[in-house]
């Protein structure tokens, strides 16, 4: 097609002997669904399929551990000395490929960063002796090294009887061959370390290996670009780096950062593509390799910039396909204004660590697909009326109407969004504002009935004769009994029209809101400062996130007083009580960032209004967008059934 919108991105590209269908990979990302022998359980099959079928040309599965010595985290070793695993990866590989796509496997292995290996009593091995979080780690010998090698080699060939095309061999992010390529890391006296040419040997070992004892098995290396740290190398050596394994693997895949997570893995506060830079720095020197880039990645306008200006020849996404699996496909075929981009806010992999379970802020089905690929049309379309037009009464609304049903939806004030309006300015929000301005326009698109600026009692809401009435009404903002409490602009407001704010502010409240104004109003060159009754911030189970809000504040030198309850609210300050005593924060203004309440009363008086009632978002607990987003697709998708 001649008139292809992104010819680049879309063009087919060779390596290693394979055809990849288009140049958008699904960077690796692995999953904690295994059993207690760290086998796969179905699940995950779904969950990997889900960006097959939405058009990326390569799916690759994180966590495969090649050795017992250099496991980091629990659950997805790769269990190549159990071959009762062998189902189940083939279960997986088939649901990707069967779609055309390539099925790959990272390879990793932890060196001194093998914790898990530490914590079952066995010993950890790395370039250099050093303690690591409580473990001595010792250095290889050659006897552990040529081991190493042969691990990795077993890793491959047993990815390949279980139909995985490649192999992603992890070199960069701190484990164990980013500990070896490493000057600072690595300062053997060995031909294993010291000079350039020694780092990179295990390295190159490995790929040739795998090349020579795995025949046909595509080779992609992940490298750091640059460490991203102080004292770590900066991209010159990584350029060195690159050139010295220039045709070793098939793809070179040039990343960033080395045990810093905002630096692997960009926030919100990044800029997009904020790592494509070093991509763009190797390429030149590569000869052989196929160079990949990867790292806040979504908008294919950008993605075939990239590739048409020989940046890299791959763009590589785990959120942004995360998010929108479809987004291949929907760029493909004139639909990226569909797109839903991610928002970087960290909740996947703070849900992984903290409960096992891959979550999407605004993708609903992730962590499920198996179940929703199955899903019929509604079998009894009924007539649906949703009471609020924030983040759950707008999914709600969608969802029920590409559902088949009927669906009216009322909003009091004269704007949809909800709540989250007022962050529409935001810089480091932007994508959160496009995404409400998708789901608008989603209304249209499928026959939403929409309401604004008017306001549906109980009685009138009856009258519409409704089958189901799903309230979304919201919450309202927490007033605690403090003095001058009145005297606080509500955190809303802070954010619509921060220019009714002081030079300088207070924000009572250590949460998300509270922290990430104070970065905003910083932003804009205001001063700012957070008091926060709690022994630390509140980020409730958000934690990644909260790694790059707490590098924002201490970056912007942001005060932050946690054990500080404010006990009045006067002109010109704040009192607040701590463990010494009082102490006066001077300011001009203060915001009421203390949370939220739902508006329990308000959700409950539409009741009796209809045969069928489902209250949801913040009216029924104040929680987050994720939150929001699940309980309106999935109380939707039970109407009907």
């Amino acid at each position: 097609m001649s008139n292809h919108k992104y010819p680049h991105l879309f063009t087919p590209i060779q390596a290693g002997g394979a055809l990849f269908r288009n140049r958008i990979f699904a960077a690796p990302m692995g999953v904690s669904y295994v059993d207690s022998d760290g086998l796969l359980m179905p699940e995950v099959g779904a969950f990997y399929e889900r960006k097959a079928i939405g058009g990326a040309a390569s799916v690759c599965i994180s966590g495969g551990g090649v050795s017992k010595r250099g496991m980091a985290y629990g659950g997805g070793m790769l269990p190549y000395d159990n071959y009762r695993g062998s189902p189940f990866y083939t279960y997986v590989t088939n649901s990707i490929t069967r779609h055309g796509c390539m099925a790959a496997l990272e390879l990793q292995h932890g060196g001194i960063h093998a914790t898990q290996t530490g914590d079952m009593g066995m010993q950890m091995y790395g370039p250099m002796e050093t303690d690591y979080k409580g473990h001595h780690c010792l250095p290889m010998t050659e006897e552990i090294i040529q081991e190493t090698i042969d691990d990795f080699v077993r890793g491959a060939k047993y990815a390949k009887s279980v139909g995985f095309g490649m192999v992603t061999i992890h070199g960069g992010h701190g484990w164990l061959l980013h500990q070896f390529m490493s000057p600072t890391q690595n300062q053997r006296n060995d031909r294993w370390g010291g000079s350039l040419e020694n780092r990179l040997r295990l390295t190159q070992e490995i790929c040739k290996a795998i090349k020579k004892n795995v025949p046909g098995m595509v080779v992609e290396l992940r490298i750091s670009g640059s460490e991203g740290t102080p004292d770590g190398y900066d991209i010159d050596e990584g350029i060195r780096i690159a050139q010295g394994l220039d045709g070793y693997p098939d793809i070179l895949h040039v990343s960033a950062g080395s045990g810093v997570f905002t630096v692997t893995h960009p926030s919100m506060f990044q800029p997009d593509g904020m790592n494509v830079k070093y991509a763009a720095a190797i390429k030149p020197y590569m000869h052989q390799s196929k160079v990949a880039t990867v790292g806040a990645l979504s908008d294919p306008e950008y993605l075939e910039e990239i590739i048409a200006s020989g940046k890299a020849y791959i763009v590589e996404m785990a959120r942004g396909l995360t998010c929108d699996p479809d987004l291949p496909n929907k760029a493909r075929t004139g639909r990226a204004h569909d797109i839903d981009t991610c928002l970087r806010c960290n909740h996947c992999f703070s849900e992984v660590m903290a409960a096992g379970q891959f979550v999407c802020t605004l993708n609903p089905q992730v962590g499920r697909e198996e179940e929703y690929s199955t899903q019929p049309l509604a079998a009894e379309p009924k007539n649906v009326v949703v009471i609020g037009g924030g983040i759950a009464g707008m999914q709600a609304a969608v969802t029920a109407a590409k559902r088949g049903h009927s669906v009216k939806l009322y909003e009091k004030s004269d704007r949809l969004g909800g709540v989250l309006l007022c962050e529409e300015k935001v810089p480091f929000k932007k994508h959160l504002a496009e995404y409400i301005e998708k789901q608008i326009r989603r209304l249209g698109d499928y026959g939403v009935e929409v309401h604004k600026g008017e306001t549906l009692t109980p009685e009138a809401a009856e009258k519409l004769g409704a089958d189901v009435i799903i309230a979304a009404v919201g919450g309202k903002a927490a007033m605690p009994a403090i003095p001058g409490i009145e005297k606080a602009i509500p955190v809303t407001e802070a954010y619509a029209d921060p220019e009714k704010l002081g030079k300088k502010t207070v924000v009572l409240g250590g949460g998300m809101a509270g922290t990430e104004l104070a970065i905003y109003l910083n932003e804009l060159g205001k001063e700012s400062a957070v008091a926060e009754m709690a022994d630390k911030l509140n980020f409730a189970t958000n934690t990644c996130h909260a790694t790059a809000v707490n590098e924002q504040l201490t970056k912007r030198g942001i005060p932050v007083y946690t054990g500080a309850k404010v006990v009045a609210i006067k002109d010109g300050c704040v009192e607040c009580e701590t463990a010494d005593g009082i102490i006066t924060l001077e300011c001009d203004s203060v915001v009421n960032a203390l949370g939220r309440l739902p508006l329990h009363d308000e959700a409950a008086s539409y009741a009796l209004s209809a045969p069928i009632f489902y209250a949801i978002g913040d009216c029924l607990a104040v929680k987050n967008i994720a939150e929001a987003n699940r309980l309106g697709y999935n109380i939707a998708m039970d109407i009907g059934k």
